[in-house]
């Protein structure tokens, strides 16, 4: 069995890693407060804190003028990457909720990035499948129903330029995907990570990044 030469991740080194990572603005600091204020049942939706600056970076480091999220949830993510976007940059976000986009429309408005941002209150598969099918996407971000992601996957993977990117959240599931006797959402995400290192369409890595981070990257 391999030797894992990650770190425990304690409170306090958490709170050391955060402190030496970019800091939220004001905008992204509002809206991940708040989510945890109105529902805090829920908010382990939300893409972790240092999600939001990674994402952000990796906007920028690939040049990114068309990005497409799969699962808004109250905007957090969709905020950080919309703010990396250039100005003529357009970021289309994927929801079937109202209620919880809702907050994040306030924010994106307040933080003077809504012209940068569809959001789309629809099935994502439907939304997906309406998008013009040559390659134009430069960054995906999945983070929706995990039975779902096969499906968000191969309708994102021919439409991503070469050099693209997919970054695909909660492919650890809590840990529960390393049980071969897994069930619901931690059996889909198993099926889905096996489906990724096995597309040769694409590389990729699986990264030990809050609950499991896949970046993939289309050859």
């Amino acid at each position: 069995m391999a030797e894992s030469k990650s770190t425990p991740i304690t409170p306090e080194l958490y709170d050391y890693v955060l402190a030496h990572n970019p800091q939220l603005n004001a905008a992204q600091r509002g809206i991940v407060e708040l989510t945890r204020q109105q529902f805090p049942k829920a908010a382990g939706m939300q893409s972790a804190e240092e999600q939001g600056p990674l994402l952000a970076f990796l906007v920028r480091l690939i040049g990114a003028r068309h990005v497409v999220e799969v699962g808004t949830f109250t905007g957090y993510s969709t905020l950080s990457m919309a703010q990396a976007l250039p100005v003529d940059g357009t970021l289309i976000a994927c929801d079937v909720s109202e209620e919880w986009t809702a907050y994040g429309r306030e924010a994106w408005s307040r933080a003077g990035v809504a012209d940068r941002i569809e959001l789309r209150i629809a099935p994502a598969l439907e939304t997906l499948r309406a998008m013009p099918s040559e390659p134009h996407i430069d960054l995906a971000y999945l983070d929706a129903d995990k039975g779902g992601y096969i499906a968000y996957w191969e309708e994102l993977v021919p439409r991503l330029r070469p050099g693209g990117l997919i970054v695909a959240d909660n492919v650890l599931y809590h840990g529960e995907v390393a049980d071969p006797a897994a069930t619901g959402s931690a059996l889909a995400i198993r099926a889905f990570n096996d489906h990724v290192s096995a597309d040769r369409r694409m590389e990729s890595v699986l990264l030990t990044v809050a609950d499991g981070l896949t970046l993939a990257r289309k050859r």
